[in-house]
């Protein structure tokens, strides 16, 4: 018979709606993930993080202002809507209702270690106030939040910046925890790392951020653009003078944006003395021959808010879709159920327990990672043979639970040999992934 083909990998991308987009932001993660959303095998996640922006905005015509700007640089910049989930934070009451569910299996001491708070408490500290003067639990909880965006669509990828991997380390933290007391409904998301992706310089050499006023607004016009590149700092040397490359905020955003052999010819430039002038013209050429096609869908889509917003809104359908199941499933895990279900009586409550395998993933002293699914009596059903690494572990669980006999087939090779009769009890209980959970 036919081999289904693999479950796709899902891939969870947001950004926070505090401001209007930047360079930074678009060669940081929008370019990359669009390209990235295009691939074969992939089932991409793209949110506005609206109750992120909560935390650090007051400003309630600011955050509607930045969700409009950000969702059209999105479309603008080639996301299809049709081929992703594209949504909006807020739109998705199961969010925050993960989020509590979260919140009572996370540590206070984990989060006491989130670098957010930290340099919060450190920058009180430093000025002998009190640690947590001006500390929100907003701020603090800021990473439970950020894990339930993530685990609620059991990302297996997360692409985010070095300065962000503890977030996905603490996802997986809570992952463990819940499916450690609940059993397995989480997978552990990865994050994913790619070097080609830039950090780019602000207009004063630090990290372009809105936090340091030094952006450049992804599509400001022409004339603005020009302008803001021609501000950039640079060091005294005249024309003629050799120039270094190395710690050069201009060659950094030109690298960004550039082909390599058009770098080089640039980094010839800049040894061959260039001045200052001529090189911040060739920049703005650059950037704006690769922003230019995109202002005018830009500028079309931001004077049609109504479409932006039904847009949001089907990609919340999307999403939801997911959610809702998926929550009611939580639901029934931490006990919140329907009472008059669990008092039909004791056979029907043990055969709604019967009904409930679970997955349990372990590492092995060979250093290789196993799973193993069991009833709800704890009766072992299904035996992995040894993956490298959680991920791809994580991986064939989600191809199980999404898949369910389909997934036995595909992932024959994967898994220890079943009898006839072995092979049917794991089939029948796979079905249950796909059936409400009782109650519900």
């Amino acid at each position: 018979m036919a081999i289904p083909s693999p479950a796709p990998v899902r891939v969870l991308t947001g950004i926070t709606t505090s401001g209007t987009p930047h360079l930074g932001n678009y060669v940081g993660s929008v370019r990359h993930s669009v390209r990235f959303s295009r691939q074969p095998g992939v089932q991409s996640f793209y949110f506005l993080a609206d109750y992120h922006a909560l935390i650090k905005v007051g400003e309630p015509a600011r955050v509607q202002r930045s969700t409009r700007e950000i969702a059209a640089s999105w479309l603008a910049c080639g996301l299809d809507p049709e081929r992703v989930t594209f949504y909006r934070q807020s739109d998705i009451p199961e969010i925050p209702e993960l989020t509590w569910f979260l919140t009572c299996v996370s540590g206070k001491g984990m989060l006491n270690r989130a670098h957010a708070y930290k340099a919060s408490v450190d920058k009180n500290v430093a000025r002998g106030e009190d640690p947590d003067a001006d500390v929100t639990a907003g701020l603090f909880m800021y990473p439970v939040l950020m894990g339930a965006d993530i685990l609620m669509f059991n990302a297996h990828k997360v692409p985010v910046g070095r300065d962000q991997v503890q977030h996905i380390e603490m996802a997986r933290d809570m992952a463990q925890s819940f499916n450690h007391l609940y059993g397995e409904h989480f997978t552990l998301p990865e994050a994913e790392i790619d070097e080609a992706v830039a950090t780019l310089p602000g207009l004063d050499g630090r990290k372009m951020s809105k936090s340091y006023n030094n952006t450049i607004p992804l599509f400001t016009p022409r004339a603005q653009l020009q302008k803001l590149i021609g501000s950039i700092v640079t060091d005294s040397r005249a024309p003629g003078e050799p120039k270094d490359t190395e710690g050069s905020a201009l060659f950094q955003i030109y690298q960004a944006f550039a082909e390599p052999e058009e770098t080089e010819s640039l980094r010839r430039a800049f040894a061959d003395g260039i001045g200052w002038g001529d090189a911040k013209q060739a920049v703005f050429e650059r950037i704006d021959r690769e922003i230019a096609p995109m202002r005018a869908h830009y500028e079309s889509l931001l004077a049609d808010p109504a479409r932006l917003e039904k847009i949001l809104l089907a990609g919340a359908e999307k999403a939801r879709a997911i959610a809702r199941p998926f929550i009611g499933e939580l639901r029934h895990a931490v006990g919140l159920r329907n009472l008059a279900a669990q008092d039909a009586g004791s056979a029907s409550a043990k055969a709604a327990k019967v009904a409930r395998p679970s997955f349990k993933q372990y590492r092995e002293r060979d250093g290789q990672f196993y799973f193993k699914l069991n009833d709800a009596r704890g009766t072992l059903l299904l035996q992995s043979k040894g993956f490298a690494t959680p991920q791809e572990a994580g991986r064939a669980i989600a191809a199980l639970q999404e898949q369910r006999g389909a997934g036995l087939a595909a992932l024959g090779a994967q898994l220890e040999p079943l009898d006839h009769a072995g092979l049917q009890a794991a089939a029948e209980a796979l079905e249950a992934f796909a059936e409400p959970a009782p109650g519900q």
